[in-house]
């Protein structure tokens, strides 16, 4: 069941597609967030750093313009609110935001007064605020600590007697405060140096140059159609425009909710620790028979066979690929790449990083946009671009 999952992650997923211009579907959403960085001494906020962070943060094209409204009071007095607005040339988008005084934190949405903290009170304001079907029980779990100090932490649980889902949610520490957003953003920590230094570069499958001005870091599912066409674009139209000035880095991401692809995604690394020179076309085939695929998920055996067909289509020894295959040999490298990309925060496939910026599922003319601009920045300012090409 997505309902509760995908309703706390709408309003993460909503400045995103806000600022991307592309309504990606937004999968599981990840309650786990990169590990702590260095921060920068807390100041207060200032409308040109609240800018620049969600340019940075939510990889915002330089053809895109964003303002920021006059901060506001928030009902809670150690923060400011305030409204994001977008303009793609095409259409002009608003979102609310919640900002510490203390330029610490910035929050999606905004806080809620809380009358008490008794877990009917906290489920039924999270039910009003996301409009959830009354068929669908909500539960609180008890306030405990988070990794973020002036914040507590509950786990709300959905079920419609059948499926169960998970969510965090965040309480102020003096517990007057419920923030809608399932994650919190840290202000004063730079985003870009942030996402570098959780992704690993080594021992990667890799297209390109390792010497190219733009490292493009994939996290993609074999059983989303959105990675299949965005994988279709790139192999047919961007990698031959682009050449040499960009390095693709591939790493797995397979979905809790499809049948196959975490399957699929063993094969690929399979191909990849046999012969790296074959991962690419092997995962072309498997994006082009997804179909195929999907007509025989519910059987394993099928979909073994499959995989292992294409990979001799390709030029991969079946026999081999089939012992990896099943000795899931390949599986730590799949976990590793899951592992990452949830540190990061990733909650839908396909999701980009171009040169540490975040880019959830872009259409092609926001993807070209943003390389062109991690390009123009790679001249202007080589230590950045020089940053991205080293590896953990």
């Amino acid at each position: 069941m997505k309902n509760l999952r995908n309703a706390a992650a709408a309003a993460v997923a909503m400045l995103a597609v806000m600022l991307t211009g592309f309504g990606a579907q937004t999968h599981t959403p990840v309650r786990k967030t990169a590990a702590r960085s260095a921060e920068s001494k807390p100041e207060p906020p200032t409308r040109e750093k609240v800018l620049n962070f969600i340019r940075e943060r939510f990889g915002v094209v330089s053809t895109t313009q964003l303002s920021l409204s006059d901060f506001t009071p928030s009902p809670d007095p150690d923060f400011y609110q305030a409204v994001v607005t977008s303009n793609d040339g095409k259409q002009t988008k608003d979102q609310p935001l919640s900002i510490s005084k203390d330029g610490r934190y910035l929050f999606i949405g905004p806080l809620a007064p809380l009358p008490n903290t008794e877990p009917g009170t906290l489920t039924s304001l999270i039910r009003d605020q996301f409009k959830l079907n009354p068929s669908i029980s909500l539960t609180a779990g008890d306030l405990g600590p988070s990794k973020y100090p002036g914040f507590l932490t509950t786990t709300v649980t959905a079920s419609n007697g059948t499926q169960t889902s998970k969510q965090d949610f965040f309480v102020t520490s003096d517990k007057k405060f419920l923030s809608f957003s399932n994650q919190i953003y840290r202000l004063n920590v730079d985003p870009r140096q942030e996402v570098l230094r959780t992704i690993s570069l080594k021992d990667q499958p890799t297209q390109g140059s390792a010497n190219a001005p733009v490292t493009i870091v994939e996290y993609a599912d074999l059983e989303c159609p959105s990675c299949a066409r965005m994988h279709q674009y790139m192999e047919s139209d961007f990698m031959p425009k682009y050449g040499a000035k960009v390095r693709v880095v591939f790493k797995e991401f397979p979905l809790p909710m499809h049948e196959w692809s975490t399957y699929g995604a063993v094969a690929n690394q399979c191909a990849y620790q046999m012969d790296p020179s074959k991962y690419v076309p092997y995962r072309t085939l498997i994006f082009q028979h997804q179909n195929d695929v999907d007509a025989v998920q519910g059987n394993s055996s099928q979909v073994r066979d499959l995989l292992l067909s294409y990979g001799q289509q390709v030029g991969l020894d079946r026999a081999k690929l089939g012992v990896c295959y099943d000795s899931q040999a390949s599986k730590p490298r799949v976990e590793a790449g899951r592992k990452e990309g949830e540190d990061l925060g990733v909650n839908q496939t396909p999701t980009l990083y171009i040169n540490g910026r975040y880019f959830p599922g872009p259409p092609p003319e926001v993807f070209v946009q943003a390389v062109e601009d991690a390009l123009a920045e790679s001249k202007s300012s080589p230590a950045k671009s020089s940053a991205t090409r080293a590896s953990r």
